[in-house]
């Protein structure tokens, strides 16, 4: 799903997923049409910035609510692990700290006090998943940063932390980062993120529930276009 965020429409969709299928959107757009996009907001899949390298010179910005969702990720493997310890050692109190109706309060990017009561407990009871949480909360700082030179050196601390800790979720996570540390610094040039193409994905899921599923793929591909791209009869002509 190709989405333009200037007028929030899709303006491209195919069956499937990965590089040769983006390849395909951008060999129908035209070597020309390739050279005027400027910006182009990813969710960090190596075939979709392989192809968009290949086929335009435009900056590419890893989307910063999938770095959340990899950030929240690393913090829920680190939460399992501990639990799963907690529950052979019988720690009653550690368990119901980290048993999964607290994992959303943990992952809270605004600070709460539910979330300081976890944390202050957690500080005393289990300090791997206390310092996951602050881990995760430290790298929210690169986005709060004034300007880029200021989050490269935020994120530049945030992964030596992270080599320190020695937790394997978030090295694993710091060395992806650091690979893509230029997609993610490329926000504070130009303010992008695929937000409108998620909310347009919740639209085709109520779509396709409201239909029951479709068999013909192109029909429901064309339907896409029809309720959130220029097909929209609603659009004025």
């Amino acid at each position: 799903m190709v989405v333009d965020t200037e007028t929030r429409m899709v303006i491209w969709n195919h069956q499937g997923r990965g590089k040769s299928v983006l390849d395909k959107f951008y060999h129908k757009l035209g070597k020309k049409n390739c050279e005027e996009i400027k910006a182009v907001a990813s969710d960090g899949a190596r075939g979709y910035l392989r192809s968009t390298r290949e086929h335009t010179d435009a900056l590419i910005v890893l989307d910063h609510f999938h770095v959340k969702m990899y950030l929240n990720n690393a913090l829920d493997a680190v939460r399992k692990e501990e639990l799963k310890k907690a529950r052979k050692q019988d720690n009653a109190e550690l368990e119901g700290i980290l048993h999964c109706n607290q994992r959303f309060i943990m992952m809270r990017n605004k600070p709460s006090k539910k979330k300081e009561t976890i944390l202050e407990t957690l500080s005393r009871i289990n300090q791997r998943v206390y310092e996951a949480i602050l881990l995760k909360d430290q790298f929210l700082e690169v986005y709060a940063a004034s300007n880029k030179k200021t989050a490269s050196s935020i994120l530049r601390k945030w992964i030596i932390s992270v080599a320190r800790s020695g937790m394997k979720p978030f090295i694993d996570l710091a060395d992806k980062f650091f690979r893509k540390r230029h997609y993610i610094l490329n926000i504070f040039d130009h303010r992008i993120s695929t937000a409108v193409s998620e909310g347009i994905n919740n639209k085709i899921k109520r779509l396709r529930r409201m239909a029951y599923g479709y068999k013909d793929v192109h029909y429901f591909l064309l339907k896409i276009h029809q309720h959130c791209g220029l097909l929209n009869p609603k659009l004025s002509t």
